[in-house]
Order: structure tokens, then C-alpha cells, then sequence
């Protein structure tokens, strides 16, 4: 809770164009009773066509309220979201605690300020907003016009629906921030245009922070509305639309990127609960044997599941190695894009487990050839890859109308630096000098993202249908399963230990080798 004798500093940011009539007026509603914290006032012209600059400065000039005023004029226009990061760049730079924003034609009544700064000074709120939807029909009797009043509520009932939220009303003007809120936010990177502020109420969604909405009443008076109604309403629901697709890791914006580090649960989320790769890794890994690991979410979720069948692990991670590690696993610090051989001998490992690294690589090809370097007096090893497949219906369609969005976790995933498609995965695989030998479409991890767990088993199962007809287009994730071929250096031991045994089991009918005739 803010210490209100402290006086907490508050910034009242009108936003204005063509306000020329109206503002003066505005400055006049804001009430007395604000000065109770330290209180000013930030007008900024969006260059208006009229003498909106010069009606604000000859306010300030006059004295007539009791608030220090600062007045600039944008040389260029910003536009309404434009304008607001300007004012809340302000407010943050000049360490105010909360800052209040005002339209300078009036709409929204000043004399609320005080009951809306309530829940901001005793710690209820990060963010409060004026909401004329909180009673049935006050909006229709402020003078709403229907078509807005109609629009607004549809448009407010889609996004509760599609955020996860319960707000009574998204599109209100009326709100004061928390400057330590607004700090955390990259607001900087949101719309320029009007939707500015259903991006900001969604940073918010998805930041954890807590917004608190009041009534307040509604004014419409001749003020000129500058919003194109349905262009705003296909931003909003495209904007929304994209925040709730970035959950499901289909789309990636920056800005809707702040989810709190403690609840960011993208980069660990374990799949052996159904099937994955993990879980068909598992599978195919025989106890009691040694296993070689590369570092990774996917490879380190199996580690105790490993140890439970006897196995003894070997662990190559980017990250410094763990020393507290169980005596049955041994971790080792390499980094697969270096060119450096791998620290240690691969002779007597039994399966070498690639899950969801290669499309990590920078370069895989020249990543399995030290692999297989190191593998050449080992023939028995198994090496297992996974990797997402960019083939998948769903990254299909959204190529279709020129989508191809990166986001934090799948298919294309950031990290992602090569992408691979069946045949594509089978060929590096098979031209670093590995045998294929079984070849496996996995399904999507629904279960991760659908909370009905019938309905996720349910789409689990269609998918593997889906992957039996056509695993190009139906397959989330492709598994590979390959054995070193044996190299020339290996052929050419065998074949000089083949030949000494050979000797040495008839030594009489034998010349000694290299011997000519």
C-alpha cells in the first residue's frame, strides 16, 4: 500500500486532438481534492488541425488550476496509441506512482479521479478502469449510440471468452495505471492505432498484473469520433485472437510476451504422461544399459525414468554439469554447435539419445558427423532423434495465407534453427554415416494445451489415425532410429584383424600379407 502522507505522485495525462473547444473546460473538472497527492498535469496535443496547443497553454497561463501543467505538441501525429506510450514514457521517466488517463473532448469525467486512484494507493490494483458497462442501460442513457453500445458488448463477450478474462468492458478510455506496472510492460511495442489499448489490457492478462474496474457514467456530447468502427473491431479481435494463438504456440508477438518467469511454464513441460517422443524413447531403450544424452528439456525429463531401469547416463549439456548428479549419471559440459569432439568415449554406450536438439544445431550435419566420429569402433549403438516435424497440417495451413510464426515453444520454436521434414530428417541422418532403420510419426501434444482430458485423449487418438494414412502431414514430431555404419577407418581394422586371425589359424596355407607373387 502506497503511503498516502508520503504523497504519492500522480500524473493526470490528457491526451488531445482537435480539443480546442473542450479542454480548458476538462482541466477545470479535475478536482480539488487531488491535491492531496502531488499531482500534475501532462497535456499533449497530438497535432491537432486546430489551436488545441495554444487553447492548453493559455490555461496553464492563467493559473486557474491548481495543479502544475506541462503542455507539448507532437510535431507529428502518433495517432491514439502513439500518443499514450509518449505520456506513459513520461510518467515513468519522471517517477511518478500512478498516472491517470483523460481524453481532452470531455468524455470521460474528471471529477471520477479521486474514487478511481482509491484502489491504486491502497494496493488493491495494478491498473483501474471506468467502466460504462457495469450497469445494464447507463451507457444507452449517457447517450451511447446503439451500434456502439451493441458493439461493445459483443466485442467485450469475445474477448472474456477468448482471454480468459471477465471484464465488464474492454474499450473504455477511462483508466489509471500503476507506473511500476506499466514498467514491466513493453507497451512500447503495441499499435500505434486506436486497438492500443485491448494490446495493453492484454499485457496485463497475461502478466499476471490485477485490474479493478468502477462505474463511472457516460457522456456523449458533439465531439467527433475519429475511429473507423469496423476496422477497430476486426483489429481487436485479431489482436486477441493472436494473444490466445501465442498460448498455444501457433503465433509469437513480442509484446504479448510477458508472462512472469515463475509461472513461464513454455520451455518445461514434460510429456511421459502420453505418448511423445519421450515416452517412445523410453520405450526403446533397454534396461541395464548405458545411455548418452544430449542436454535438453526433452532429454533431461527422462533421466530418473532412465535410472528406474538401471541404466547408466551419460549427460552432454551446454550448462556447466551438475555436480550434485546421481552416482548413475555423469554430466559433462559440450556445446553441439562447437567444433570441438565430444569429451568423452561413445565406445561403450549402448544408445545415444538425440530428443529434440538437432534443430537445434547450427549446422546438423557436421553435429551427427562428430557423432559418428566418435562412434566408429561402436557399430552396436542406437542413436535415437527427434525432431519437430514443419510438415504438420497445422503449419501447412497457416503457410496457405502467409503465416509462418515463430513463438516460444513447437514446431517453430525460436530456437529452432533448421527445420526438418521426413525425408529431409532421414537424409542427414543417413548422410552423416548412419543406418536407418524404423521411422515414426509422433502426434501433437494435445494433453499439454487441452485441460478436458477425455477430449485430449480423444484428439490423441484421431491423430495417430491421421498419422497411419499420411504421416508427412499428420505427424506433430518424427522420430528416428539408426546404427552407425561401419567407417573406413573401422573397415580397414576389421580387415586387418580379419586377416591376422585368418593367418594365424592356418599359418602354413597362408602367405604373409602384402606378399607378392
Amino acid at each position: 500500500m502506497a503511503d498516502v502522507t508520503a504523497k504519492a505522485r500522480v500524473l493526470i495525462f490528457i491526451v488531445a486532438y482537435n480539443a480546442e473547444k473542450t479542454i480548458e473546460k476538462v482541466l477545470k473538472r479535475i478536482p480539488d481534492s487531488l491535491q492531496q497527492y502531488d499531482t500534475e498535469i501532462l497535456i499533449i496535443d497530438d497535432s491537432s488541425k486546430d489551436s488545441t496547443f495554444e487553447a492548453a497553454e493559455a490555461a496553464r497561463i492563467k493559473g486557474e488550476i491548481p495543479y502544475p501543467i506541462t503542455v507539448l505538441r507532437n510535431p507529428v501525429n502518433q495517432m491514439y496509441g502513439g500518443n499514450q506510450k509518449i505520456g506513459y514514457h513520461y510518467a515513468i521517466e519522471r517517477g511518478f506512482d500512478f498516472v491517470a488517463l483523460v481524453h481532452g473532448d470531455g468524455q470521460y469525467a474528471p471529477e471520477r479521479l479521486p474514487e478511481l486512484l482509491m484502489p491504486l494507493v491502497n494496493g488493491e490494483a495494478d491498473a483501474v478502469f471506468g467502466s460504462r458497462m457495469m450497469t445494464l442501460t447507463g451507457a444507452l442513457e449517457g447517450g451511447m449510440p446503439m451500434y456502439k453500445y451493441v458493439g461493445n458488448r459483443i466485442l467485450t463477450a469475445f474477448q472474456n471468452q477468448v482471454l480468459g478474462s471477465s471484464l465488464s468492458e474492454f474499450h473504455t478510455g477511462y483508466r489509471i495505471y500503476s507506473t511500476k506496472a506499466l514498467a514491466k510492460l513493453p507497451f512500447h511495442l503495441n499499435t500505434n492505432d486506436f486497438h492500443f489499448d485491448t494490446e495493453i489490457i492484454i499485457q496485463f492478462i497475461v502478466a499476471g498484473l490485477k485490474i479493478k474496474e468502477l462505474p463511472i457514467p457516460t457522456y456523449y456530447g458533439d465531439e467527433k469520433c475519429h475511429v473507423n468502427g469496423l476496422k477497430y473491431a476486426w483489429d481487436v479481435v485479431k489482436a486477441s485472437a493472436t494473444a490466445r494463438l501465442q498460448t498455444y504456440c501457433l503465433m509469437y508477438r513480442r509484446n504479448f510476451d510477458v508472462q512472469p518467469a515463475e509461472t513461464d511454464s513454455w520451455r518445461h513441460r514434460p510429456k511421459l504422461t502420453f505418448e511423445s517422443s519421450q515416452t517412445k524413447a523410453l520405450e526403446l531403450v533397454a534396461p541395464n544399459s548405458r545411455v548418452l544424452t544430449f542436454g535438453g528439456d526433452s532429454a533431461i525429463d527422462l533421466i530418473p525414468h532412465l535410472e528406474k531401469k538401471g541404466c547408466r547416463v551419460t549427460v552432454l549439456d551446454r550448462q556447466s554439469p551438475i555436480r550434485n548428479a546421481s552416482s548413475n549419471v555423469e554430466y559433462f559440459q559440450h556445446d553441439p554447435n562447437s567444433d570441438s569432439q565430444l569429451p568423452i568415449d561413445v565406445s561403450d554406450h549402448d544408445y545415444i539419445l538425440m530428443l529434440d536438439v538437432v534443430e537445434q544445431a547450427h549446422s546438423p550435419e557436421a553435429f551427427l558427423e562428430r557423432l559418428m566420429e566418435a562412434c566408429k569402433f561402436n557399430q552396436r549403438a542406437k542413436l535415437i532423434v527427434s525432431s519437430a516435424n514443419v510438415g504438420f497440417f497445422i503449419t501447412r495451413s497457416m503457410h496457405l495465407f502467409g503465416q509462418f510464426n515463430y513463438s516460444k515453444k513447437g514446431i517453430l520454436d525460436l530456437r529452432h534453427t533448421r527445420l526438418f521434414t521426413f525425408e529431409s530428417l532421414e537424409r542427414v541422418v543417413a548422410e552423416s554415416g548412419f543406418e536407418v532403420e524404423r521411422v515414426e510419426g509422433i502426434p501433437a501434444p494435445y494433453p499439454l494445451v487441452i485441460r478436458n482430458e477425455k477430449f485430449a485423449n480423444f484428439l490423441l487418438n484421431l491423430n495417430n489415425s491421421l498419422i497411419k494414412l499420411r504421416r508427412t502431414m499428420f505427424a506433430y514430431q518424427i522420430i528416428v532410429v539408426a546404427k552407425p555404419l561401419p567407417t573406413l577407418p573401422s573397415l580397414l581394422k576389421d580387415a586387418v584383424d580379419h586377416s591376422k586371425q585368418r593367418l594365424a589359424s592356418a599359418p602354413e596355407a597362408r602367405e604373409p600379407v602384402g606378399t607378392a607373387r
